[in-house]
């Protein structure tokens, strides 16, 4: 009967673990539409889109700890609650400051549900191989939930207006808070410790101003205040981390670090997110720019990514049995290694079938790290602290996915100017003089600026530059995946050199770490 119940628990924990995810991605089609009716300017557009996540990511962190004090079922339980009516305050915002407040208080929500759920899945099953399997789950569903954010996003805009995405999350709330009480346990230590109120602000100054910094420095270039920004978060991180290792009870545990496999899974969560994120901006921008698909097309043939590192979290537990974690995870990165090579082979007629197997590689492989790889964080923690532990995961993740779009980012934009202006010469003389001077630089900055431009010249004129553009771009891709491939291979290089001299199993403690505690 307990062993029911745990399936139970954990079907209704897969709830917010899916919402969440959507959120992340589902506004993203959803925003011209809502823009369009509310009259948001392009500022709020993007306090629209990067308010929640900028909140979640500032908050995990203390969120995480605050379960492991207050008890983790019921910050779920609050969570919940807010998230389900914040979702209604925000599918009938009347004015892009209501949604925006909305969005900012959503992350606040959602970032008391995913630490939550993954340390009471801690909670619920103690059998290491269940546990395991469970968290593969748990990885599935945030992964999917990804995947299909923007294809259900683009399902329920051709039938309702833009704030049927946000309605989505009422009825799985709703079974989250009336299934949760019966199914879920709760769990809080006594000496889980106090929460510290400088610790928690150090957090979210550093958090916040890095993922910030980030950013603004994607959308804007290499401009002062985001650069500054971005320093000063960093600063604040380091006296954060000071802190933390001079408290008996810090926020987070930063002497965990000295565990190698945890140390070199947690930077792997880091660097795998900067790949998976940089490419996959890329590649959307590929389906759409290059070869001409509309955003709902993208988004589905966009999916394999998201599916694919779905299949490699549910086919972890299979991979543990046969060899332990750190050994999968590193043959998982290898795999994804391969996938972001075969994206240097994209050009041609065959580009589509060849884009969509290389995500879908590269996100097969990264399935071992995120399922077997966080469960070996977690477990390396006593369960009065994996909610903190959660929590450090789940940063990780999220500044991964901030560094991947600025940094990856940055590089194809420079690879694709640096490819405009070499094709400048061959480009016919009077392409130039049919445009302004803002349109000449935008086309030479973004491959969308080139598709702006061409709409202001003759049929000819146009086609030649968009073929100049669309070769660029294709080769900004092609050292993208470079770059992920090398990141990749790296990581695969770290996790096997860092390895425990014994067996470890995801989920399991080092023999070292038992005899600390």
């Amino acid at each position: 009967m307990r062993v029911k119940r745990a399936w139970l628990g954990l079907a209704v924990l897969t709830l917010p673990t899916l919402l969440v995810a959507m959120d992340m991605t589902a506004l993203l089609l959803a925003l011209p539409q809502l823009s369009a009716d509310l009259g948001a300017t392009g500022v709020q557009q993007l306090w629209i889109t990067d308010g929640y996540g900028f909140t979640v990511a500032a908050l995990v962190i203390t969120m995480g700890t605050l379960g492991d004090r207050i008890g983790r079922r019921r910050l779920l339980m609050i969570g919940g609650a807010a998230f389900l009516v914040l979702s209604v305050v925000a599918a009938f915002s009347v004015s892009p400051l209501m949604l925006i407040v909305a969005r900012a208080l959503l992350g606040v929500a959602g970032a008391t549900l995913t630490p939550s759920t993954l340390a009471l899945i801690i909670d619920l099953f103690r059998d290491e191989r269940q546990r395991g399997r469970a968290i593969a789950i748990w990885a599935t569903c945030q992964f999917t939930g990804g995947a299909l954010g923007p294809v259900l996003a683009g399902l329920l805009l051709q039938h309702f207006w833009w704030g049927s995405v946000f309605l989505v999350a009422v009825p799985a709330m709703a079974v989250l808070l009336l299934a949760g009480p019966f199914l879920l346990p709760e769990h809080r230590g006594d000496q889980a410790g106090r929460l510290d109120p400088v610790s928690v602000g150090l957090s979210l100054v550093a958090v916040l101003s890095v993922v910030y910094g980030i950013k603004q420095l994607t959308v804007e270039g290499a401009q002062a205040g985001p650069a500054v920004t971005l320093v000063a978060g960093a600063a604040v991180g380091a006296v954060f981390v000071r802190r933390q290792l001079r408290l008996e009870t810090p926020l987070l545990d930063l002497r965990l670090f000295r565990n190698r496999p945890f140390t070199a899974v947690l930077v792997a969560l880091v660097l795998a997110g900067v790949a998976m994120a940089g490419t996959g901006l890329m590649v959307t921008q590929y389906l759409q720019g290059v070869l001409g698909h509309s955003p709902v097309a993208a988004a589905v043939l966009f999916a394999p990514m998201g599916l694919g590192t779905a299949a490699g979290t549910m086919l972890a537990p299979a991979l543990a049995r046969r060899m332990d974690g750190t050994t999968a995870i590193a043959a998982g990165l290898a795999c994804s290694a391969l996938g972001a090579l075969l994206l240097v082979a994209v050009g041609g007629a065959g580009s589509l079938p060849l884009v969509m197997t290389g995500i879908a590689v590269l996100a097969l492989g990264t399935g071992p790290l995120f399922a077997l790889g966080t469960g070996l964080v977690v477990g390396s923690v006593p369960p009065r602290r994996a909610g903190s532990a959660a929590s450090m995961s789940e940063t990780g993740n999220y500044l991964g996915g901030s560094l991947g779009l600025g940094l990856l980012g940055a590089v194809g934009t420079l690879v694709y100017a640096s490819s405009m202006n070499d094709m400048s010469g061959s480009l016919p003389g009077a392409l130039s003089g049919s445009l302004s001077a803002s349109l000449s630089a935008s086309l030479s900055a973004s491959l969308a600026g080139a598709v702006t431009a061409a709409a202001h010249l003759p049929a000819g004129q146009a086609a030649e530059l968009l073929h100049a553009a669309r070769a660029a771009f294709t080769t900004s891709l092609h050292v993208t995946g470079l770059v992920g491939a090398a990141i990749f291979a790296g990581l695969a290089l770290l996790v096997h050199l860092m390895r425990p001299a014994a067996p470890v199993r995801a989920g399991t403690p080092e023999p070292a770490e038992t005899a600390r505690r």
